[in-house]
């Protein structure tokens, strides 16, 4: 492949084309809110990255620890993707460590005072 491998390329070029986001822009802006970092540090959209380096992404609630093996800056398939990074993001937590929130009964109408000092109770806001 013509555009794969060893030449630095643009880091949000680069999380677009491993199908990290959906869009470029989405990764620009993403570089911009400083929710991508490159060895620790945030980084503009135009920072070049290259194999070796470790590359921590937040995106979708969650945050993707990446180390980059083949620099790539065209959007490939997701066999290929994959090919092109080593996770070493943590397995989510399991359900079981969320409480349980609390549901109400469709069409039980507004949260009485005290139900509602109650849920501000349950979530810490009290």
């Amino acid at each position: 492949m013509s555009d794969i491998d060893g030449r630095p390329v643009r880091i949000d070029a680069w999380v677009w084309a491993v199908r990290l986001f959906k869009t470029r822009s989405d990764a620009a802006e993403a570089c911009r809110a400083g929710h991508v970092k490159i060895n620790g540090a945030s980084v503009k959209p135009a920072q070049q990255v290259v194999p070796g380096d470790r590359v921590r992404v937040w995106v979708n609630h969650r945050e993707h620890d990446v180390e980059v093996t083949r620099s790539i800056n065209k959007r490939v398939g997701a066999r290929i993707a994959v090919d092109c990074y080593i996770d070493h993001t943590p397995p989510p937590p399991p359900m079981e460590l969320f409480a349980s929130v609390p549901v109400r009964d469709r069409g039980a109408g507004r949260p009485t005072k005290k139900e509602r000092r109650e849920m501000e109770q349950f979530r810490g806001q009290r």
